[in-house]
């Protein structure tokens, strides 16, 4: 539901282990700062109209409009997903090649076990 309303990050002070790590399975950053910067930035929120962050997820930084900027943590694997636009099977179709050569090698070797799978194409 995040997602379809546009959602590309949460900004929170801490989550729960299941939405933290279904955030990055939707493609969603989940991004911890502490409470006094949350808090702050909701007081911002409230005296700014049209108030925006900007989230650098290649930097890891949040920046304000005044140009105060936050650091925050993330895996790297995670964020090479993220960047990357890849979910858990993208990950794995990055190494197709080689995915395909263990099977070609496989199939060669005990061609007993494939004949009722289909070839990899």
């Amino acid at each position: 539901a995040l997602e379809d309303y546009g959602f590309r990050c949460v900004i929170a002070s801490s989550f729960a282990d299941i939405f933290f790590n279904n955030c990055f399975k939707n493609g969603l950053l989940p991004i911890v700062l502490s409470e006094e910067i949350i808090e702050q930035l909701f007081q911002d929120v409230f005296t700014t109209e049209g108030y925006q962050l900007d989230v650098n997820l290649a930097e890891q930084t949040v920046t304000t409009p005044k140009n105060e900027s936050f650091s925050f943590e993330v895996d790297n694997f995670r964020k090479h997903c993220l960047l990357n636009g890849l979910d858990e099977i993208g990950v794995t179709l990055e190494d197709i090649d080689s995915i395909k050569a263990y099977e070609a090698q496989r199939r060669q070797k005990a061609p007993w076990l494939f004949d009722a799978i289909p070839a990899v194409k």
